[in-house]
């Protein structure tokens, strides 16, 4: 077998000389045979193969500690991971998109050249939280006032007082004065709080699980900025299609993303519920922090999984689409999850984005 030079495995595998010589030193692609006098490498042509997917993962950003996982694994695999990095590029890409939108809307807000003639806006809101019909007692908190909506799903046997405990922190927003260049930083700011709070539930040395999920919204009057950690869930309703803003943080859809689950399957997986991330001691608590806009006619809904796992989309839909008030929105939506039989607690707020008059 005639080896190639590093030039010539460089000219056909689309990798500079300097790169290769990276990959050697850190064990990812390394060369057939090295002259122990000079120290020159040479590669097999069977090697172009691994090389020229290292050159195109490379092009896709992602990183070396990663792209030494993938080429360990089998093809089946290596394309599941490579799936589910993209997908995650494509959230933070996503994220990073509507911060760009929400800047230059901002800055545009203040070019004196530029006149705004959109109305005030307003919410109209209403928030319910219910134990379900299976559940000994409710370990959901549910909330809604002027400017924040929250859900939190506690878990573990300090659920209960996790869940509180997270709202609660994120309630001195209320009252806050926030520009609207910093919503982001608010809300991240209030969740280390909410997080020490969840903390605080539960002493170190206590056995007792104490954890929640978390989904919130900060509002300031024409853009609203989202923190969500864990499975409860943000949709949007907007020009008669409802869409979901939100990604579920579990095991169940870690395994979608990466093809290795259908919907339809999770649906009835035994891991559903458990999450990758949430509140909690030694939990991730990594959260996704978007921004959006916001346009008179826009219908919220937060919710807890008692709702989402039992009552499908085109249910939501009809209930959110077809009932006017918020306050009669989140009943009917309670009573679905009951309806269908509801076995954990089920909590929802409805929020109207509307003109002030």
């Amino acid at each position: 077998m005639e080896l190639l030079t590093i030039g010539a495995f460089a000219k056909a595998s689309r990798l500079s000389p300097k790169a290769l010589r990276l990959y050697d030193e850190l064990g990812l692609l390394t060369p057939a045979r090295v002259d122990p006098d000079t120290g020159y490498r040479r590669y097999a042509p069977q090697q172009l193969e691994q090389a020229r997917l290292v050159a195109w993962l490379r092009r896709l950003g992602m990183p070396l500690a990663r792209i030494r996982r993938v080429c360990a694994l089998e093809a089946g695999e290596a394309a599941g991971e490579i799936r589910a990095y993209w997908a995650r590029v494509e959230a933070d890409t996503a994220a990073r998109r509507d911060l760009a939108a929400f800047l230059v809307d901002h800055l545009t807000g203040k070019d004196p050249t530029m006149s705004r003639t959109t109305a005030p806006l307003a919410l109209r809101y209403a928030a319910l939280s219910d134990t379900g019909r299976v559940r000994a007692s409710n370990q959901d908190t549910a909330y809604a006032g002027s400017r924040l909506l929250a859900v939190a799903d506690g878990y573990g046997g300090a659920g209960a007082p996790a869940s509180a405990a997270a709202v609660e922190a994120l309630r001195s927003l209320e009252t806050e004065t926030v520009p609207a260049g910093d919503l982001l930083g608010a809300l991240e700011d209030a969740l280390g709080l909410a997080e020490q709070a969840v903390h605080g539930v539960s002493a170190p040395d206590d056995d007792t699980d104490a954890g929640t999920t978390l989904t919130a919204m900060l509002w300031t009057g024409s853009q609203l900025a989202l923190v969500h950690i864990g499975d409860s869930r943000f949709h949007l309703l907007r020009n008669g299609e409802l869409f979901q803003i939100t990604h579920d943080h579990t095991v169940v859809q870690s395994l979608i993303d990466e093809g290795r689950l259908t919907p339809e399957e999770a649906a009835s997986h035994p891991q559903r519920s458990l999450l990758l991330r949430a509140l909690g001691r030694g939990a991730d608590s990594t959260p996704d922090l978007r921004l959006h806009d916001a346009r008179a006619g826009d219908r919220y809904l937060l919710c807890s999984d008692g709702l989402s796992t039992v009552v499908p989309a085109g249910d939501v839909h009809r209930v959110l689409s077809g009932t006017p008030e918020p306050e009669a929105a989140v009943r009917a939506l309670v009573d679905l999850a009951n309806a269908s039989g509801g076995p954990d607690n089920v909590s929802c707020v409805v929020a109207d984005v509307v003109e002030q008059p």
